[in-house]
């Protein structure tokens, strides 16, 4: 088993006023030769946007970008013609492909909004960009992980053109769960949204962060009442 933990405090961060942004990987400005990626997972932002303030019209390719809301609101627009308004618990997966432009902005006027996003590199370039967008409840998670994305298509997860599956998981205090990584080849990165959890021994606190591979399986312990991330991606 391979193992690297990434603390939250050891993340790039960059306040730009409107954003404010912590990095699990190198992007923009913020550089560590050590920290490009994790297999095929590219980017984890964990962003603040402002209230008012946002991305505008930018453009993507070759990417399977995947948006979680973790509070407050975002408005995404985009030149395939989509336009809607995500809020917690909803699930945005952009497949950029051949090329796509979108932004996304806080529509609140007082309130800022709390994210996720994931760029994941797809199996295969040069597809017909593509969005889609899901709800999943908290209730449904309740001291379980459940698939939001992946490129299996075995639940209710959205579709990504990856060997990959992104998971939210929930886990009252004192509560455990065995995760099995989906395949051969794969591993798992686990990052802690809130909470505390022991992850095979490692202590890990909100928004510190384990890559973990070479094994199929490893176990899931909640210190307290916990909510976390994992990303399943192949690793070459």
């Amino acid at each position: 088993m391979n193992t690297i933990v990434h603390p939250s405090t050891d993340r790039g961060h960059a306040d730009h006023g409107w954003l404010n942004a912590h990095h699990s990987f190198s992007f923009a400005n913020w550089y560590d030769p050590a920290r490009v990626q994790f297999g095929m997972l590219r980017v984890l932002n964990d962003d603040i946007v402002s209230a008012g303030e946002g991305f505008s019209m930018h453009p993507h390719n070759d990417m399977e970008i995947i948006t979680i809301i973790l509070s407050g609101a975002l408005e995404h627009k985009d030149n395939m013609g989509n336009g809607s308004v995500i809020r917690p618990g909803d699930v945005q997966v952009m497949s950029a492909g051949t090329g796509v432009h979108h932004s996304e902005f806080n529509p609140s006027r007082d309130e800022p909004t709390s994210l996720f996003q994931l760029w994941i590199f797809p199996k295969e370039n040069g597809i017909q960009p593509s969005y889609d967008q899901k709800t999943f409840s908290k209730e449904n998670r309740k001291n379980k992980i459940v698939a939001v994305a992946s490129g299996y298509g075995k639940g209710e997860e959205l579709y990504i053109h990856q060997d990959a599956m992104v998971s939210l998981g929930q886990l009252d205090k004192e509560k455990s769960a065995e995760y099995s990584i989906v395949n051969t080849g794969n591993g798992a990165y686990l990052m802690v949204i809130s909470g505390q959890l022991n992850v095979d021994g490692k202590i890990l606190n909100k928004r510190d962060a384990i890559g973990i591979n070479g094994i199929n399986k490893f176990n899931i312990s909640a210190n307290e009442n916990t909510e976390f991330l994992i990303v399943d991606v192949p690793m070459k």
